[in-house]
């Protein structure tokens, strides 16, 4: 059933994107400087999943759950599991219809992360909001840039240690 709504939803996107009045949601916050994600990690802490953004040699945490912790670490190594999971689904439903996810801008707003995530659909531009969480794992299907601004990495970016932490 899950599943069944995640493949509606995504095809509704796209038809909705492709008429005159689709959805556009705008980013939670008006980000100042935008700076790129040079590299993401999943790691698994005591604290549960956690989603590494590098930028400037410090790490933004971000914890996740542990069905997108590996969506996002199979989309980072190309390990296929034997049944999609939902992003690697939508992953396929919106290249099988020509849609493509360009960029993701992570902010940060009250304590919590949020995705703007722009996809691009017959020569259109929208951006959906979404959790931080999904945003990350379709740009990382898509190899599309991930950006956060640069108070969010001033902000929440941590050096990153090598305390007791485990690969995905």
């Amino acid at each position: 059933m899950h599943v069944m709504r995640i493949a509606l939803t995504v095809a509704g996107l796209l038809v909705s994107m492709g008429s005159a009045a689709g959805p556009r949601a705008e980013p939670s916050t008006t980000p100042g400087e935008l700076v790129r994600v040079e590299d993401v990690k999943v790691q698994v802490t005591d604290r549960g999943p956690v989603v590494l953004l590098m930028v400037d040699s410090r790490a933004i945490p971000i914890f996740v759950d542990m069905t997108v912790a590996g969506s996002i670490q199979g989309a980072l190594t190309g390990e296929k599991l034997p049944r999609p999971m939902s992003h690697d689904l939508m992953h396929t439903i919106m290249e099988t219809y020509g849609a493509r996810v360009t960029q993701t801008v992570i902010t940060l707003k009250a304590g919590t992360f949020y995705g703007a995530l722009s996809v691009s659909f017959k020569g259109r531009e929208t951006i959906f909001d979404s959790r931080s969480s999904d945003s990350i794992a379709l740009a990382v299907h898509f190899k599309a840039p991930i950006l956060v601004p640069r108070e969010v990495v001033e902000s929440a970016g941590v050096e990153p240690t090598k305390p007791k932490q485990h690969q995905l």
